[in-house]
């Protein structure tokens, strides 16, 4: 059994995607992944800040070790509450 997996690292800010392929260590935090990605370091608003963190579309904790062929994601913020937003939406549109 080999010592290291390959995964991915995806931040999607609002004009692009970003993903990257890293090979790791098993027993790498979800966490750990996204400071090996090098992306914190490319986007200023994850520098300072914790994100959300999720694979394949479920939020993990940030001490989640990921398995081969994971794919962790980072999470923005919301800007706006989507029910309200919809809901604002809606009225504009009458």
């Amino acid at each position: 059994m080999s010592d290291s997996i390959r995964i991915e690292v995806a931040y999607a800010p609002p004009d692009r995607q970003e993903v990257v392929r890293l090979e790791v260590a098993r027993g790498t935090t979800a966490l750990e992944a996204l400071e090996l990605s090098g992306l914190k370091e490319r986007f200023a608003e994850l520098a300072g800040a914790a994100p959300a963190l999720g694979v394949f579309g479920r939020l993990v904790a940030h001490d989640h070790i990921v398995e081969a062929g994971d794919r962790v994601e980072v999470y923005r913020p919301l800007r706006a509450d989507p029910r309200v937003a919809r809901r604002a939406r809606a009225r504009r549109e009458r």
